[in-house]
């Protein structure tokens, strides 16, 4: 049987009307990579979600239509209002049903990501407020991320790298990145999680590994690992004397 032209790309609302997973997933990824107000090219999207441009292209022009988002050629993708408040609520489900697992389920940070990937899109936003109410409404999911509230509202800080601080500086781990669950794995072996506070001791030049104080301990990393680390500088933690 011949295929339908456009059968290919996913429906953009299911049959009770609300959006489709796919389609929240394109308004969360647009989200994360425009910063919420920024255009976003539809190629870093296509990589992104791991699907090819045309079908971003398809998908960009079904959910202009709705309303979700406005493309201009040459400058790329941003959400409309609609568009914003539809992934923050993704966002929403996502970063509480990650906080759910790690606090009531105690499951280890590294696993709650992927499982919230799965439950993001099935669950109702009664059940995440249920959820959030259980475990004492979190401003934050286990990796650090903002969850927005109820009403849209979110914290949208930027913080710095600490890939791009300088040697001698104290800073406070507020976010990592929580896509890589191995690296999540060995970022908590090293106790660079959230909250922790660190000492940037060295950088070694031509992209070299960053020492770091953690406590009494010294430990390096790469630097490609710590751009993946964003922290807040600390004034009242400081390289010794010498």
């Amino acid at each position: 049987m011949k295929a339908e032209k456009g059968a290919d790309l996913p429906q953009t609302r299911s049959a009770g009307g609300a959006l489709t997973g796919p389609v929240e997933d394109y308004l969360k990824a647009i989200y994360a990579l425009g910063r919420g107000t920024d255009a976003v090219a539809t190629n870093d999207i296509a990589q992104r979600l791991v699907v090819a441009p045309a079908s971003v292209s398809g998908m960009v022009r079904r959910l202009a239509d709705q309303g979700l988002l406005s493309y201009e050629r040459y400058r790329g993708v941003k959400l409309t209002d609609k568009g914003r408040r539809a992934a923050l609520r993704t966002l929403r489900r996502h970063r509480v049903i990650e906080a759910y697992l790690s606090i009531a389920l105690e499951y280890p940070w590294d696993r709650v990501h992927a499982e919230a990937e799965r439950l993001e899109h099935a669950a109702s936003d009664e059940l995440v407020d249920r959820m959030a109410a259980a475990i004492g409404e979190p401003e934050v999911d286990p990796h650090g991320a903002p969850i927005p509230s109820r009403d849209g509202m979110v914290d949208e800080t930027e913080y710095f790298p600490l890939s791009e601080l300088a040697a001698g500086l104290g800073v406070r781990v507020v976010r990592v990145s929580d896509e890589d669950a191995e690296m999540l794995r060995y970022l908590g072996e090293l106790a660079i999680t959230p909250g922790a506070e660190l000492l940037i001791v060295s950088k070694a030049p031509f992209d070299g590994p960053v020492t770091l104080r953690i406590g009494t301990v010294l430990q390096s990393i790469g630097l490609a690992l710590a751009a993946r680390v964003m922290v807040e500088p600390l004034v009242d933690l400081e390289a010794p004397a010498h």
